[in-house]
């Protein structure tokens, strides 16, 4: 997920306020679930000063993984194309916001494209967002078969970070009304969808983050107090500099938001998909007579960057991201992004992120953006000062 872009993006969402809620990675990880999806975290604490800092350092390192965004400059493609007799519906194209509104863009592609079909239906991909789309046919009575060329924990959903917000979704300049008044229902909805979701089984829990900045905070943008996603921020204030140890940043924003851990999460979901009589074909769609020899005339296209090869988009570009994880700290809850860097903490390690190469197809690690992000957040962490009670 990239912070950079998030920040750049934030912007005029104000305008659709009144509109109404209708990383593929080097290593896989196992699903487990520790203390810390079985148990609310407590963010209960007034400020920061009691927040233990990150032991940063090169040999704590546990992997570094690589994934490739699905980004488009004017956003997420929901909409209906008819190739013959198939109906298509699209559903890709979230950048670094496919767990976040994956829920959210799967109701309106299921409410695009479900009302008046009868008969089975297809769902392309099996990442985050193509499962909560099959999930979202079943509850609405539907047989559904997911094709996909690889399934969890080979996706590249498995390798996101999983905190709870737009990110690096869309260019301000290329952003319309109707992008927005969708980008708002969606976050609404699946903002809610996860809210039932809280606990060890599916691997959600809230967190704290605190968002840090050398300058004031764009009150327009997506963490504003006048965005219209504030109501998606409980805890949303901002903490003085002697409420919290960042000694470097002169403003910090901190609220609360789901997080997702990927490998439990993607595992529950596909377990759930299929304990609802739901099937799956591993094996890739490749073009378009393919896809319309399916035996399924109603099909959700969820394939992500896939999407770019097999229905010709040409704004459809990665963007690469990079992560380095370290050994797991239990006692650190809560997630830090500070300019283009950010670090979540997790079950299965601590996330170090702060890359964005658009338009790069490799998934080979970046090294030097390895020490560079290894070293930012190092400083960062090394330069906590006592505050409050403490100081």
């Amino acid at each position: 997920m990239d912070r950079r872009g998030f920040l750049h993006s934030c912007g005029a969402l104000a305008a659709s306020a009144a509109v109404p809620v209708a990383l593929a990675g080097c290593a896989a990880t196992l699903p487990i679930a520790t203390r810390r999806t079985a148990a609310a975290p407590d963010l209960s604490f007034a400020d920061a000063c009691g927040i233990p800092p990150v032991h940063v350092s090169a040999e704590r390192e546990i992997r570094t993984v690589v994934g490739l965004r699905p980004y488009r400059p004017s956003g997420f493609v929901v909409r209906a194309e008819r190739f013959g007799d198939t109906l298509v519906v699209h559903n890709y194209g979230h950048g670094g916001s496919g767990i976040t509104l994956s829920w959210g863009t799967s109701k309106l592609a299921v409410d695009l494209g479900a009302p008046g079909h009868r008969g089975p239906v297809a769902v392309l991909g099996s990442g985050a967002v193509g499962l909560s789309n099959a999930i979202l046919l079943q509850e609405a009575g539907f047989d559904v078969t997911i094709h996909t060329k690889a399934l969890p924990p080979e996706t590249t959903s498995n390798i996101a970070g999983g905190q709870w917000f737009p990110a690096y979704l869309s260019e301000r300049a290329k952003r319309t009304p109707a992008f927005e008044a969708q980008l708002l229902a969606a976050a609404q909805f699946a903002y809610r969808r996860y809210q039932i979701m809280m606990g060890p089984r599916w691997g959600v829990r809230w967190m704290r983050n605190y968002y840090l900045s050398h300058e004031p905070f764009n009150e327009g943008g997506y963490i504003g107090m006048d965005s219209p996603l504030r109501e998606l921020m409980p805890e949303h204030r901002d903490l003085a500099p002697g409420e919290h140890p960042f000694a470097d940043y002169a403003h910090l924003r901190q609220f609360d938001t789901p997080v997702i851990e990927p490998p439990v999460y993607l595992a529950a979901m596909l377990d759930e998909f299929r304990i609802a009589g739901g099937r799956v074909r591993v094996g890739e769609i490749t073009d378009l007579a393919a896809l319309q020899a399916l035996p399924e005339k109603l099909v959700f296209n969820c394939t992500g960057l896939g999407a770019k090869a097999l229905f010709g988009d040409a704004e459809l570009t990665p963007v690469k991201g990079q992560l380095t994880v370290l050994l797991p700290q239990p006692e650190v809850e809560y997630a830090v992004i500070a300019g283009d860097f950010y670090m979540f903490s997790r079950a299965d390690g601590i996330l170090l992120g702060g890359t964005h190469a658009e338009g790069d197809w490799s998934l080979e690690p970046d090294l030097a953006a390895k020490r560079r992000v290894l070293a930012g957040h190092k400083s960062l962490f090394d330069g906590f000062r006592a505050c409050g009670r403490k100081a």
